[in-house]
């Protein structure tokens, strides 16, 4: 009995859609047999209160000896039902009437068949159906096959964006975010957060009707993933004295190759647990290898590879379809001894340049820290990092001002761990010399004498970098560049004063210059030059002289003992 009920209803139902289908067939083919009139325009509109309608419309009729578009013709917008007798209240436009219950305006060419009208000041009241109709003396004629449907809101259409292209990095796509614009006499504004003052621009539609937009291209990178584009469209209503907003957001999906791919260890008695991180899109899948004599040799293709201590150097690839990452890998090494701790020099060394100065040691057990010491300063303060692996370590900083002193200074830090639950302890320690620029310092001239009337000036300084020396001699002009180089051999006939000027990069220095006496005699000049030398005897051998008497003098007041 119920396969006999459901056999019916089935039969039932599928007559009723026969019945639906023959009858709206039935509708439009009377409808297209008696209408002498047709339009081609949308069948649906948005339009938004406060601003106008563009209604885009051309039409046709059925005989084309009943339109003359040299004779008059009246345009007839009707709402609601397209018979004029039953229902003369529903004409809301007459084109040859002054006064109109709508504000409308035929702005197409009627003798063109074009009957594009301007449909102004809309509230949403005027949400209808509208009929198109003409009146002439030779046709009069409603396009009742052709309904438009006119929907008035208070609030803007959502702006739209849309993106042209694969959204890889590396690839350029067209972005374009794009508004309804029912009025483009007055049409929205859009703008972004992709680029200020971008072009609006308007473009029609197959359809007659209008969009406005805006667009650019970008190359995608891995920060564009999860970014946010909001676009929005801001359009004038009641005659510019306000505006309505709407606005849309699409949040960028790109896909990209592993980036900031990291090791990080941890210790478990004497087990060790190596994590590998990325950042990546679609997720990476990972591989762990060990450096071996016949090469990388595959040990694990998990995130994390737990093992039992062995040394050698240890490696993670994280890979995609996009591509793939090794960071640097991990040396594993199994000793009694801490590692040696770093010293890094932050700045330029050159004198009058201040630097920091940083000691960092490993800390694989940041609740048991090592104590950092150095000769740079007591009691420094010790800090505890965490590095972007998740590992740490500990740092001594200093920041110093260099000079010429500090060339050759070696600083010495020392790192002390606590072991055996702080029983004990093992150190470490680091030294690194300081090698500072800096400019002439100490310049001198010295004079020795040469064979017969000749002289040896020799210039010294010390610098870093090394110095070139300069030789000048004063003359009526000035100085006069007389040589360039250490030393410098003249004829004591060639009086005069003579200076040396030691340079590099860093400065110049010009120490207290020698003065030369010149005469006509060279003989004179030369037995001028022995005078001097053996009056330089003389006074030695007087001192050594006086010298001795003073000793004897003591030797001989010394009192004697007397014979008891």
């Amino acid at each position: 009995m119920m396969s006999v009920l459901s056999v019916l209803c089935v039969n039932l139902v599928t007559a009723n859609m026969l019945l639906s289908v023959f009858f709206v067939s039935g509708v439009l083919a009377d409808c297209a047999v008696y209408s002498d009139l047709f339009i081609t325009a949308p069948k649906k509109m948005e339009a938004l209160s406060g601003s106008c309608l563009h209604i885009p419309c051309n039409f046709r009729v059925r005989d084309v000896r009943e339109f003359d578009s040299r004779k008059e013709i009246s345009v007839v917008w009707i709402k609601n039902q397209h018979t004029v007798k039953d229902n003369p209240n529903n004409v809301i436009f007459h084109s040859s009437e002054i006064n109109n219950i709508y504000p409308m305006k035929i702005t197409g060419n009627l003798r063109e068949k074009n009957c594009t009208t301007l449909f102004s000041s809309l509230i949403t009241s005027y949400t209808n159906t509208y009929y198109f109709r003409i009146e002439s003396k030779l046709l009069m004629a409603t396009a009742s096959c052709d309904p438009l449907q006119i929907n008035v809101e208070d609030s803007p259409r959502r702006p739209t964006i849309e993106i042209s292209g694969d959204l890889k990095e590396k690839e350029s796509v067209t972005i374009t975010c794009s508004a309804f614009t029912p009025c483009p006499h007055s049409p929205p504004k859009l703008t972004w957060n992709l680029q200020q003052d971008s072009h609006n621009k308007i473009e029609e539609n197959t359809d007659g009707t209008f969009t406005t937009k805006i667009q650019e291209t970008i190359t995608l990178s891995d920060q564009h993933d999860g970014y946010n584009i909001s676009c929005s469209a801001t359009y004038p209503v009641n005659e510019g004295k306000h505006v309505k907003t709407a606005e849309e957001t699409k949040t960028l999906s790109v896909s990209y190759a592993p980036r900031n791919t990291s090791v990080s260890i941890s210790a478990s008695g004497s087990w060790v647990n190596l994590t590998c991180s990325s950042r990546a899109k679609p997720p990476v899948s990972f591989t762990w290898f060990r450096n071996s004599k016949e090469g990388l040799m595959l040990v694990s293709e998990k995130h994390i590879y737990s093992f039992k201590v062995k040394d050698g150097d240890y490696y993670c690839v994280a890979k995609n379809h996009l591509g793939r990452q090794m960071p640097s890998g991990i040396r594993l090494h199994s000793s009694d001894s801490p590692g040696r701790p770093t010293i890094e020099i932050s700045g330029d060394l050159k004198e009058k340049e201040s630097v920091t100065i940083t000691c960092s040691a490993f800390t694989p057990c940041p609740h048991s820290p090592p104590k950092l010491t150095w000769n740079l300063q007591q009691d420094s303060h010790n800090k505890i990092e965490e590095n972007t692996d998740g590992t740490f370590t500990t740092k001594i900083q200093e920041t110093i001002t260099l000079s010429d002193q500090h060339d050759g200074y070696n600083i010495s830090c020392s790192a002390t761990y606590p072991v055996n639950e702080g029983k004990h302890v093992k150190t470490a320690e680091e030294t690194k010399t300081l090698s500072v620029e800096y400019a002439p310092r100490n310049t001198s001239v010295s004079i020795s004498a040469s064979a017969g009337s000749w002289v040896n000036l020799t210039c010294s300084s010390r610098a870093k970098p090394p110095v070139s020396f300069t030789w000048f001699r004063t003359s009526k002009d000035g100085l006069m560049d007389v040589a360039e180089g250490h030393f410098y051999s003249i004829n004591v006939t060639d009086g005069g004063d003579y200076y040396c000027v030691a340079t590099n990069d860093l400065g110049s220095q010009m120490p207290s210059g020698i003065r030369l006496h010149s005469s006509d005699d060279q003989e004179f000049g030369l037995s001028v030059y022995v005078t001097v030398k053996i009056l330089g005897v003389t006074i030695l051998c007087s001192a050594i002289v006086i010298f001795e008497c003073c000793f004897r003098s003591r030797c001989c007041n010394k009192p004697v003992k007397k014979a008891e």
